[in-house]
């Protein structure tokens, strides 16, 4: 497979879909059968894949029985889910002690790992060492969107290989530049996407939409981009895509890319339409610097209130964010950075029924 090609396959069943793709695409071929191999799914959160938020059991079930059958045996499942979150109790929800007791496949949290520090340009970025280890990375993104960066996918999956710490620091520096550095110090060899039930607005999950696709590639740019479009996005609007390109990370051309789809006539046409949801909801907020997970339990915090009637009743707006740390305020704050704020939900990240609660009493 070369860096201009994407293979699509579509249908109801991940495990014997994704299995038959990479036969079609020849998986694994000039990788030496001594390999080490890193799978990385995306277990953001303990929920199940059925939430639209974290990478299908079945479909890495699938990969691993590809490559076991190619001869593979050294495969390592590795993450770290987002903070505030166990990835032990992630990996159990998900389905992944199943699979890693089935197929004899350990489990590695990143969360305990040893990091090291890269140089990229003008940043230096603490990254999991175990990363560096392996001889071929496997990414398994969700294809979904994001509250914050509209989208998530190859690219930004790669943060499941920073520690927490490092991920509070992401969002200091604006979230974008970071992820493109981020992946031109880690190099993944190929891209299998999730497209089987995604969430379009939210990376935790909760509104999930079926998609029934498996999107493949070896350039994670590229596979960006194709998601972006799908999404109906322009590339610049979610820029760690085009910075990436910069850093000669992969391509942003899809003009001369060649997409090849199996079993078309399983396509459902109507699936990717995302909503604009997210963007009425953070029209409430007033945002610093917050992480992925504080502003995502707002995000349904705010859903809840608006599902309640009682949204329009809001008379300001909610402050939430790392830049806010310190910072003394009459407004209302979200999260353990505004607990200078004279009216504030605690939490690191805070619950969104415990932010749902305060909110209804304001």
């Amino acid at each position: 497979m070369h860096n201009n090609e994407i293979a699509v396959i579509y249908g109801k069943n991940p495990k014997e879909m994704v299995k038959r793709l990479l036969e079609n695409i020849n998986l694994g071929s000039g990788w030496k059968k001594e390999a080490t191999i890193a799978l990385k799914p995306n277990l953001v959160v303990s929920k199940k894949a059925s939430s639209g938020a974290t990478t299908s059991p079945e479909m890495v079930e699938g990969v691993i029985v590809y490559l076991q059958q190619q001869g593979f045996k050294n495969l390592t499942i590795m993450e770290s889910s987002w903070i505030g979150d166990s990835t032990t109790k992630a990996f159990k929800v998900c389905g992944y002690e199943e699979i890693s007791k089935k197929y004899q496949v350990p489990l590695l949290d990143l969360k305990k790992d040893a990091t090291k520090t890269v140089k990229i340009k003008d940043l230096d970025l603490k990254v999991c060492a175990s990363v560096y280890d392996v001889d071929v990375f496997i990414n398994l993104p969700v294809l979904k969107g994001h509250c914050q960066t509209k989208m998530t996918c190859a690219l930004k999956n790669m943060k499941g290989c920073i520690p927490d710490d490092e991920k509070r620091r992401y969002h200091t520096l604006g979230l974008h530049k970071p992820i493109a550095y981020l992946n031109k110090a880690l190099k993944q060899d190929v891209v299998i996407v999730d497209g089987m039930m995604g969430d379009l607005n939210f990376e935790e999950g909760g509104t999930p939409v079926e998609m029934d696709r498996i999107i493949v590639g070896r350039d994670p740019v590229l596979i960006d981009s194709y998601i972006a479009e799908l999404m109906g996005y322009n590339i610049e609007d979610i820029p760690y895509i085009p910075i990436s390109a910069e850093l000669g990370i992969g391509s942003t051309n899809l003009r001369d890319a060649v997409v090849t789809e199996y079993d078309i006539d399983n396509k459902n046409i109507n699936t990717m339409k995302a909503s604009s949801e997210v963007a009425r909801l953070a029209k409430y907020i007033i945002d610093q610097d917050a992480c992925s997970a504080c502003y995502g339990t707002l995000i349904h915090a705010l859903q809840r209130l608006k599902d309640k009637g009682k949204l329009d009743v809001l008379g300001e707006k909610i402050y939430i964010g790392q830049g806010y740390r310190g910072q003394a305020s009459e407004g209302i704050g979200i999260g353990l950075c505004t607990s200078k704020f004279a009216r504030s939900v605690g939490g690191c990240p805070p619950k969104a029924k415990d932010i749902v609660a305060f909110l209804e009493e304001e």
